[in-house]
């Protein structure tokens, strides 16, 4: 679970396994997903530079999760997640709108309890931006997959909420199987195209309306999953091993069945595909944002004229598909 921080190196290990599913937000597939599609919502004086290296930004999107564990990098943990539930009151209208002010509020100890996930994404926006001023090829590429990543964990829901993995309402497992299990099921048939990145004129206001706007699909996502739950017996919902035992994946997630997937994936009535598309809007904006907030500077020279003629005829076939909705010759190691 997202909050879990390990303290022992050996239980990092042992627990490794057990809980990578649940803390993995969208899964390898939509984060890598998200990356990708961003790259092409992007002007063309960003897009074929960052297309230059697609294939290092859609691996990238994974790698934030990777630190938590192949590292053992404690500081990670916090940056993936906000417990909005845990700040009082209209929590997102009342949270500090900098992680200056966030630690004058709130002792850190708290804060590395309940999560640092709108302060990191304006931490991340603030190193892109100067990386962009710069023009460090190395530092571009990899601050915004990184970015990518947080701005997708902003977008799924589960990652603002107490309740991560409907653990408080008999629900245990549904983290993995919303964001993961239904997008390799169902996400080749998403529209990709989430149109031009759009300029955002307040980066911090539009950084908690995303929370805000993520956390507002918690009870639905919920009340929908339990309602469904109450007219399957086990034998419909889950894949069973010839013991009768629910089938587990590789991460120690249960694998729902084609049938019970479908009727959540329906019922909720395209929300993992909004979810998933907003995340590609979102990351696409920020990115263009900090290069104009970073005066624009020109991308094209960063490369070397061979990379970018080798690379031209397949972005422009691939950005062909994309404008379609669809991405080319792209697949991920499933989950599920």
């Amino acid at each position: 679970m997202k909050k879990w921080i390990p303290r022992k190196i050996t239980l990092t290990v042992l627990l490794f396994f057990t809980f990578i599913g649940v803390l993995f937000a969208w899964g390898e597939w939509g984060h890598q997903h998200i990356n990708r599609a961003a790259v092409f919502a992007l002007p063309e004086e960003m897009r074929v530079f960052f297309y230059n290296h697609i294939d290092f930004i859609t691996d990238e999107a994974v790698v934030p999760d990777l630190r938590k564990y192949s590292i053992n990098d404690k500081a990670e943990f916090a940056r993936h997640f906000i417990d909005v539930e845990n700040f009082g009151n209209n929590p997102v209208d009342s949270l500090p709108r900098t992680m200056k002010d966030a630690l004058v509020k709130y002792p850190d100890s708290f804060l590395q309890r309940n999560g640092i996930l709108p302060w990191y994404i304006q931490d991340m926006m603030t190193k892109l931006t100067t990386a962009f001023k710069n023009r460090r090829t190395t530092e571009i590429i990899f601050l915004a997959a990184d970015l990518g990543h947080y701005l997708g964990d902003a977008n799924m829901p589960l990652h603002t909420a107490v309740n991560h993995d409907g653990q408080f309402t008999d629900q245990k497992g549904i983290h993995a199987f919303w964001e993961s299990q239904i997008p390799e099921l169902f996400g080749n048939n998403y529209n990709f195209n989430t149109g031009p990145a759009l300029y955002i004129n307040d980066i911090q206001k539009e950084t908690f309306r995303i929370i805000a706007d993520s956390h507002g699909n918690i009870d639905t996502l919920l009340s929908i999953e339990k309602n469904l739950k109450a007219s399957y017996d086990k034998s419909k919902m889950y894949v069973l091993d010839s013991a009768g035992n629910i089938t587990r994946n590789k991460f120690n997630q249960p694998v729902h069945t084609y049938e019970y997937a479908k009727a959540y994936h329906d019922a909720l009535h395209g929300m993992v595909e909004r979810q998933l598309r907003k995340a590609i809007t979102a990351t696409a904006n920020f990115w263009y944002t900090a290069w104009v907030n970073a005066g624009k500077p020109n991308l094209n020279d960063l490369d070397s004229r061979e990379m970018t003629d080798r690379n031209e005829k397949n972005l422009n076939k691939e950005y062909k598909l994309w404008e379609k909705g669809k991405l080319f010759g792209f697949k991920t190691d499933k989950e599920f």
